[in-house]
C-alpha cells in the first residue's frame, strides 16, 4: 500500500471527564473522498482539529504524508497547515473584507505572490466554484449557498492537497447542497486533492465518497463503500443512515 497521506495510531481524546476518540485508528490514501458520519458530539469535527495540529491526542500518533504531526512545534505544524484547505461549517468569510480579500487572505500570508498574481488566482479559484466576478461584492451580500462557494475558493487558494470539510451543507436547501456536493467531486478529480468530509446529510456522504466510517461512543464501528454502509445490519449504523430513532430513545419520550 502506498503511504497514507493522514493516519491516526490508536488515537485517545477527551475533554476533562468526557471521552470524545478512543482508541481511533485508521488510515487514508491519497486521492480518496472518506466521509466521517456520526452522531452530534461524537468527535468528528475533533478529528479534523488532530489533521492540522489544532488539537493534540491524549495518547496514539497523528500523522501526516510520513510527518508525525502531534509532537511537531507551532512553526513546523504552520506548513502542514498550508498543505490543507478547510471549509468551516459556517463558512468562517471576514465580514469587514470583500470576497476577492478573504481569497486573497491565505495567498497574502503564506506566499510572495504580487498583487497581479493574487488577482489571477482569486479569479481563477471564483470561476473554479461558479462564481466568477464577485470579487468586489461583501459577504452580506452573498446567498447562503454562495458564501459556501467563496468559502470553498478561499480553501483551495494555496492549491492544498487535503481538504476538510466541516459540515458543508449544514443550512443549505437540498439543491443548494447538492451543489456543494458536485463542488467537493469537481475539486477533487480536477485538483487531484484528498477530501475529508463530516456530515449528518447522508444523501450528500452517498453521492461523494469512495468510503464512510462512523464514529460512535468514541471508536469507529464501521469503514467501508456506500454500498457496504447502506446495507450494514448494525442497529447503530442502520437506525443512523435512515434517520430513524432506536427504540431506546424513543421509551424516553413515552415516559
Amino acid at each position: 500500500m502506498p503511504l497514507p497521506i493522514v493516519e491516526f495510531r490508536d488515537v485517545a481524546k477527551r475533554f476533562g471527564h468526557l471521552v470524545v476518540l478512543e482508541g481511533v485508528t485508521l488510515s487514508i490514501q491519497r486521492g480518496e473522498s472518506i466521509v466521517i458520519i456520526g452522531a452530534s458530539g461524537s468527535g468528528k469535527s475533533v478529528m479534523l482539529k488532530h489533521i492540522v495540529g489544532l488539537l493534540k491526542p491524549e495518547s496514539g500518533q497523528v500523522w501526516f504524508d510520513g510527518t508525525r504531526i502531534d509532537t511537531l512545534p507551532e512553526r513546523q505544524l504552520m506548513l502542514i497547515r498550508q498543505r490543507c484547505g478547510f471549509l468551516f461549517q459556517m463558512g468562517a468569510l471576514f465580514d469587514s473584507l470583500t470576497v476577492g480579500e478573504n481569497i486573497a487572505f491565505p495567498l497574502v500570508e503564506h506566499t510572495r505572490k504580487n498583487p497581479d498574481e493574487i488577482r489571477q488566482v482569486v479569479a481563477h479559484r471564483l470561476a473554479m466554484v461558479g462564481l466568477p466576478g464577485v470579487e468586489y461584492k461583501m459577504p452580506a451580500e452573498l446567498s447562503g449557498g454562495q458564501k459556501k462557494r467563496v468559502a470553498l475558493a478561499r480553501a483551495i487558494a494555496l492549491d492544498p492537497e487535503v481538504i476538510l470539510y466541516d459540515e458543508p451543507t449544514t443550512g443549505l436547501d437540498p439543491v443548494r447542497a447538492d451543489v456543494i456536493n458536485e463542488l467537493i467531486i469537481k475539486l477533487q478529480r480536477e485538483l487531484h486533492t484528498t477530501s475529508i468530509v463530516v456530515t449528518h446529510d447522508m444523501a450528500s456522504a452517498f453521492k461523494i465518497a469512495d468510503r464512510i466510517v462512523m464514529l460512535h461512543a468514541g471508536k469507529l464501528i464501521i469503514d467501508g463503500s456506500p454500498q457496504q454502509i447502506k446495507d450494514s445490519t448494525n442497529p447503530i449504523v442502520h437506525h443512523f443512515v435512515v434517520g430513524e430513532a432506536d427504540e431506546k430513545e424513543l421509551s424516553v419520550l413515552k415516559g
